[in-house]
């Protein structure tokens, strides 16, 4: 460097003068007071500094679910399908259009029980039809379709909910799929679309679904309900399973809730079998020269055995309510009806909790006078059962086998010709089987058969003759009612006949006593007082035909026919010493 450089150049710093140098001032820190005036600590700031994020995460939070809210509803707004779906207003009868409603069994060919109202004919895949259901089931498939069980009584038919559009027009869209999958077990809708062929395992109609186009809610059900109608509707073997997953729902249960209970398949069938018994009895009588009557529920005086009857008040009185028919249906012989039958309540105040035995039955009776021999009423009455047996074997086979479904049994047998054995044929076949009194005593002729001697008799004419259904004849007279007409030859029997099915009575009949004088000699006999039944023997002081009957429980034979098992799965709204509800 050159001295005239050296010149120029500032002279070195002296040692330390960059530390003697004035530092920049610094910031002061802010100071955050509280509510006392003193500064926060460093635990209340960073409790504040928390609390200042979270607002501002929920602020933000808010911020999305507004704009996702606005986004929905914009959605809506521009739902092309919301007027396919949704609830209804109530139903009071606003409007009448008269549209057809399809019935699922017009998808049944040749189904007995389709309503003779509706076109039996299945639509086609072009023709659009509407038709009400309960919503048995409901199975989503993503967000772009759900599957539907609809059912009607027995029937059920998958619906199918899938994502279209017409064109331009949004026939379903995602909304309407998310609100069918929402919609509650048991409720009504009213369904439009498409039937369509197709497999289907899983309900009663395998060849057919619909493609639904519009849905609505007439009626929506809770959703929490007793017990669902899939639970309700398993097979008691599937309670046995060890893997078994769920609970069986018990019979006081299904009672306690019997609306419920009433909508299975099952329930819907045996009461479809119930009525058409009702129906095969008529129609089997009315054939044959019969009229029905109705004879009063309400008596003066107890009409059978007195302990079994319920006593009701009247007015300043008291009255009895009907243990049966009886009386009026010979009262009606008397007057020269012929031939008469009754479809009506019995009562029994018989404090019997057994699986057969109600306080209130339907009695199907009938009386009808006779020519030359009681046979000619038990012919009729054979015939009468005959014609119900294959009446339902042919027509209602469907109904059968939904309660089989959930009642597994051997068919229902009988003869072509039935067997008639008499009451001594009877009692030597459990002697020979090893049969006893329930006291432990040998069976003798005069003996009355116990429940359990009556099934064990049951099984052993089912072995022998291969028959459910017979008939014991001439029983003891010591065993049968006062009015029962003794055998001409044996004083020791009667002309009386009961009718059993799987081995349990199911009706029980005989030729009754015509004459006053010998009325009132059978009644000293078994210890009754005459004057205790006046009325009785009244009725046929002015001349009465020969004549014999017989009555038979409705619910009884439907139990025995399907194997029930317990006489009030068989009842509308049983009626037993402990329930008198619903």
């Amino acid at each position: 460097m050159s001295a005239e450089e050296q010149k120029t150049q500032p002279p070195p710093a002296a040692a330390g003068a960059a530390d003697a140098a004035p530092k920049e001032p610094k910031e002061p820190k802010e100071v955050i007071l509280g509510e006392d005036g003193k500064p926060l600590s460093k635990g209340e700031l960073k409790k504040r500094a928390k609390e200042a994020e979270k607002a501002a995460k929920a602020a933000e939070r808010a911020a999305k679910e507004a704009e996702a809210k606005a986004k929905k509803e914009a959605e809506e707004a521009n739902d092309l399908a919301a007027d396919n779906y949704g609830k209804l207003p109530l139903h009071q009868s606003q409007t009448r259009t008269n549209t057809p409603r399809l019935n699922f069994t017009t998808l049944i060919p040749n189904s007995p029980s389709a309503n003779t109202s509706t076109s039996t004919e299945i639509p086609s895949e072009t023709q659009k039809v509407t038709l009400r259901a309960r919503l048995h089931n409901v199975r989503a498939q993503g967000a772009k379709m759900v599957f539907l069980q609809l059912r009607q009584q027995t029937h059920t038919l998958q619906g199918v909910v899938g994502l279209s559009k017409d064109g331009e027009e949004e026939v379903v869209s995602k909304q309407m799929i998310k609100w069918v999958n929402g919609v509650s077990l048991e409720s009504i809708v009213l369904v439009e679309g498409y039937i369509k062929p197709a497999e289907v395992k899983s309900c009663t109609i395998q060849t057919y679904e619909i493609q639904i186009k519009k849905i609505f809610t007439v009626v929506e059900a809770p959703q929490r309900l007793p017990f669902g109608v899939e639970e309700a509707s398993r097979p008691e073997a599937d309670y046995e399973k060890e893997d078994a997953q769920f609970a069986r729902v018990g019979l006081d249960t299904r009672l306690d809730n019997r609306v419920m209970d009433l909508r299975t398949p099952t329930n819907q069938a045996i009461f479809r079998l119930q009525s058409a018994v009702t129906n095969l009895f008529r129609t089997h009588l009315n054939s044959l020269g019969f009229i029905e009557i109705h004879s009063p529920k309400l008596q003066g005086a107890a009409t059978e055995s007195g302990a079994s009857v319920f006593e009701v008040n009247y007015f300043k009185g008291k009255a009895f309510l009907a243990q049966s028919p009886q009386l009026a249906k010979q009262m009606c012989i008397a007057g020269d009806m012929e031939r008469v039958y009754e479809i009506a309540p019995v009562f029994r105040a018989e404090d019997s909790n057994t699986h057969r035995h109600l306080c209130e039955f339907t009695g199907l009776d009938l009386e009808m006078a006779i020519e030359e021999h009681y046979h000619e009423v038990l012919d009729v009455l054979d015939s009468l059962f005959l014609a119900i047996f294959k009446g339902l074997k042919e027509t209602y086979s469907h109904e059968i086998e939904a309660v089989r479904k959930q009642f597994p049994c051997d068919e229902f047998t009988f003869l072509d010709e039935t067997l008639k054995l008499r009451f001594a044929e009877g009692i030597q076949m459990l002697r020979e089987a090893g049969a006893k009194n329930l006291d432990g005593s040998q069976l003798s002729d005069s003996d009355d058969l116990s429940t359990e001697n009556e099934k064990w008799l049951g099984r052993l004419v089912k072995e022998k003759y291969g028959t459910d259904y017979y008939i014991l004849d001439k029983f003891p007279l010591a065993i049968r009612p006062f009015y029962t007409m003794p055998d001409a030859e044996d004083p020791k029997l009667s002309n009386s006949y009961d009718f059993f099915m799987r081995g349990e009575e199911i009706l029980s009949g005989a030729q009754r006593v015509h004459d006053p004088e010998y009325l009132i000699q059978r009644m000293k006999e078994v210890g009754i007082a005459p004057e205790s039944m006046q009325g009785y023997i009244d009725a046929f002081r002015l001349g009465a035909p020969p004549h014999a009957g017989g009555g038979i429980g409705l619910e009884r034979v439907v139990m025995l026919f399907l194997k029930l098992g317990n006489i009030r799965r068989a009842s509308l709204f049983p009626r037993d010493p402990k329930r008198l509800n619903p």
